[in-house]
């Protein structure tokens, strides 16, 4: 019995594609692309959040980019949430600022509980707060000198 593999996405892969940034942007929607062929991607509400900033003028053209792409919402269950807390209370407790924001901590939850890794450029951070969570991350193309 084969299982489908679920890929939590990070705001920074999904403004990469959008946008697109000039370095992380074909890196990003290559690692993307590898995630789809796997199983599926989801982003949580914090994300789609994040995301929507971007969008105001037209969350509508948003949310038809984003099925295109075929990232699909995924509410963030109370065991992810209980999940975010322990970790962001553990990283205030070791002294980390408000630098990190609470929904660093609901998307690192997300992933690590409700699925089976997290695409993002922010490796660092949750490789630190969310240890047993797999972190995949794009690798930069350069450009190419002239």
């Amino acid at each position: 019995m084969s299982t489908t593999m679920i890929t939590a996405v990070d705001t920074n892969i999904l403004i990469d594609i959008l946008e697109p940034d000039p370095i992380f942007g074909l890196a990003s929607r290559e690692m993307l692309k590898c995630c789809l062929e796997e199983g599926n991607v989801v982003a949580c509400g914090a994300v789609w959040a994040e995301i929507a900033i971007a969008y105001q003028k037209d969350v509508k053209e948003l949310l038809q980019k984003l099925n295109l792409m075929k990232i699909f919402y995924s509410p963030l269950s109370q065991e992810a949430a209980l999940e975010a807390a322990r970790c962001w209370y553990a990283y205030r407790q070791q002294g980390g600022t408000r630098h990190r924001l609470a929904t660093d901590f609901l998307i690192g939850g997300h992933a690590l509980r409700q699925c089976d890794r997290l695409l993002t450029r922010d490796q660092g951070f949750f490789r630190n707060y969310f240890q047993s969570l797999q972190v995949i991350e794009p690798t930069p193309y350069s450009k190419p000198e002239t």
